[in-house]
């Protein structure tokens, strides 16, 4: 019997239990102001909400006047990025990042408004103190901007008096910033960490229930490999595979796909994905066909060296590079890396420390079907 069912439910009810964690799950910090309809179904639903995730999951749920927040705390996937603006969807860089944090240590304490040249100052004096050396460079100034609009488009500072963009081309611009520290407090950063070669190791933390654990890999991870898991781990998710399948669908619409080689959580809808594949533009098409080549060779599966990999990056932009972004053309390693990161960040394909790359077993329905979908399901804050 379901929580619907517990609770008297309809089928209105149960798909507004469904939107609503599906937005969580996407949008684990969401300020009232920019999603008001969501925000009044969550708050409406507030307690079947944090059950849902405090049972199922392992997650906490935290609702406030004007703020949700879902604490993800049972398992952190390796090397997920924070994304930039909703404007800019892309990871943010590491000096983005470190600015972020730096604004984020200097504003947890308030004032509730603060000019953007005083809140300036106390970055610099705040990396000072780190041992951080900020050179005040056009490069640095427009990652400290993205930090800052990173901010703005999650509801943790509003712009009251001119607009901090300014700031990216003259370091005289000011601009006044009304701050959300109680937002800030809520806020855990992820660590700066960008290792995507793997898990070092197998299983969840002693203090995590295995199931728990098991079903936020299928949430939040674009596939659960056998190797993932010990024998136990795996026999015990093939026993309840149809149990597990009843949940992911009734919270998140998710269906199970279960292959000999691991156990994928597929979004029908595909809006649960801050990373998709296939994916548009040229990293995403270098990418499809990079696994196509790599999949049509004796050993599918095998490791290539870097070496191997650049010349077939090569023969790809011989081939497509009229249609591929200059950029990329004319610079075929950085175009491996792209590829290569894309690909492990969907756990179509694991990375060596040395560069070597072999495609997973995920990545074989690419080349039966491009036309499928995939992607990291959740956002990581």
């Amino acid at each position: 019997m379901t929580l619907v069912d517990l609770e008297h439910g309809s089928p209105q009810l149960a798909g507004e239990l469904r939107e609503a964690a599906r937005h969580l799950l996407m949008h684990p910090l969401t300020a009232a102001e920019r999603y008001p309809d969501l925000f009044r179904t969550i708050r409406r639903h507030e307690t079947a909400l944090d059950r849902w995730f405090t049972q199922r999951l392992g997650y906490r749920l935290h609702v406030s006047h004007d703020t949700a927040r879902l604490y993800k705390s049972t398992y952190a996937p390796a090397g997920r990025p924070l994304w930039a603006t909703r404007s800019d969807p892309r990871p943010l860089r590491q000096l983005e990042y470190m600015l972020l944090a730096l604004v984020c240590a200097c504003t947890t304490a308030g004032p509730d408004v603060v000019s953007l040249r005083d809140l300036i100052e106390q970055v610099r004096s705040a990396a000072a103190e780190a041992d951080i050396e900020l050179v005040g460079d056009t490069t640095e100034r427009r990652a400290l901007v993205s930090a800052l609009r990173w901010m703005i488009d999650h509801g943790l500072m509003t712009e009251l008096f001119e607009h901090v963009e300014q700031y990216s081309t003259d370091e005289t611009a000011d601009a006044v910033l009304r701050v959300r520290p109680d937002r800030i407090s809520l806020l855990t950063l992820p660590g700066m960490g960008t290792d995507t070669a793997g898990l070092a190791d197998i299983g969840p933390p002693r203090d995590v229930p295995m199931r728990q654990w098991m079903r936020c890999r299928l949430v939040e991870d674009p596939v659960l490999y056998r190797d993932d898991c010990t024998d136990e781990q795996w026999s015990e998710l093939r026993r309840r595979l149809g149990e597990e399948s009843q949940w992911l669908d009734e919270m998140f619409g998710f269906s199970l796909e279960a292959r000999a080689e691991g156990v994928a959580a597929i979004d029908p809808t595909g809006r649960l994905s801050d990373r998709r594949f296939p994916a548009g533009g040229t990293v995403g098409h270098a990418a499809l066909l990079l696994i196509e080549r790599l999949a049509g060779g004796s050993a599918p599966g095998a490791w290539r060296d870097r070496e191997t990999l650049l010349a077939i990056i090569d023969e790809l932009i011989a081939q497509h590079g009229g249609s591929w972004a200059n950029t990329s053309v004319e610079a075929p390693a950085t175009l491996l890396d792209d590829v290569a990161e894309l690909l492990s960040d969907l756990r179509l394909a694991e990375r060596s420390p040395d560069g070597e790359l072999r495609l997973l077993p995920a990545a074989a329905r690419y080349v039966v079907d491009p036309d499928l979908s995939t992607g990291i399901q959740g956002s990581l804050l």
